[in-house]
């Protein structure tokens, strides 16, 4: 599987947003890449000539390495964002919306478990504006499910003493399947989506943990 494939996760056209054509090919080819060989082992040239361009080319469009890795990031955090923003403040309880949450997140690392290397792992490669802003999108994206575990713990659904470390625990098991997950493996992502929901829910304590079916039309 390509990664323009894998990396489409139900969209119509991964990546759409960028523009034009050649800078959405070297972005693929950069993502392919890093997650292939590592950020600072990585060369303009190799990822020139996976985009079958020139490294003249490449230049056209990303100043720096650097540049290409940031849209990367920025635009991985933002999906990541948008899927766990959507399922917080849908409706129903803290319960089924922490479900959601887990089990959106969940597929999106496992069907676009390359991208989802580059942009959860490559953080430290970035320089120090680059990197502040990317920090930023993730203390958001911490904010959300963290928003979510609070409700529950006020509503009476959790019992969680710790809420900020249960948060980053949430968020650290759904962040690594990027790292383990395998298309030709057991589980699709929206088996390991349910499940990871299921073990989180139990993880917070919910009281009907067993009994609530996380969306998996997302």
């Amino acid at each position: 599987m390509s990664t323009a494939e894998e990396t489409a996760g139900g969209d119509t056209q991964p990546w759409g947003e960028v523009t034009p054509d050649a800078a959405r090919r070297l972005l693929l080819a950069a993502v392919e890449a890093f997650a292939e060989r590592g950020y600072h082992a990585t060369t303009t040239r190799d990822i020139a000539g996976r985009a079958g361009m020139s490294p003249a080319a490449l230049y056209i469009h990303y100043k720096t390495k650097e540049e290409l890795l940031h849209r990367i990031s920025r635009i991985g955090h933002e999906k990541a964002l948008d899927i766990l923003r959507t399922a917080s403040r849908g409706e129903g309880t803290a319960t089924a919306r922490l479900a959601d949450a887990v089990s959106s997140f969940v597929r999106w690392h496992a069907r676009g478990r390359t991208t989802a290397r580059v942009v959860q792992y490559e953080l430290d490669s970035l320089g120090p504006d680059a990197r502040a802003e990317i920090v930023g999108l993730r203390r958001q994206v911490d904010a959300e499910v963290r928003g979510i575990i609070e409700d529950g713990v006020r509503s009476g659904e959790f019992d969680v003493p710790d809420v900020p470390g249960t948060t980053l625990a949430v968020l650290s098991l759904c962040i690594d399947v990027a790292r383990w997950f395998n298309v030709d493996g057991p589980r699709t992502p929206e088996e390991v989506g349910a499940l990871y929901a299921d073990l989180v829910l139990r993880m917070v304590g919910a009281k009907n943990a067993g009994g609530v079916q996380p969306d998996r039309s997302a």
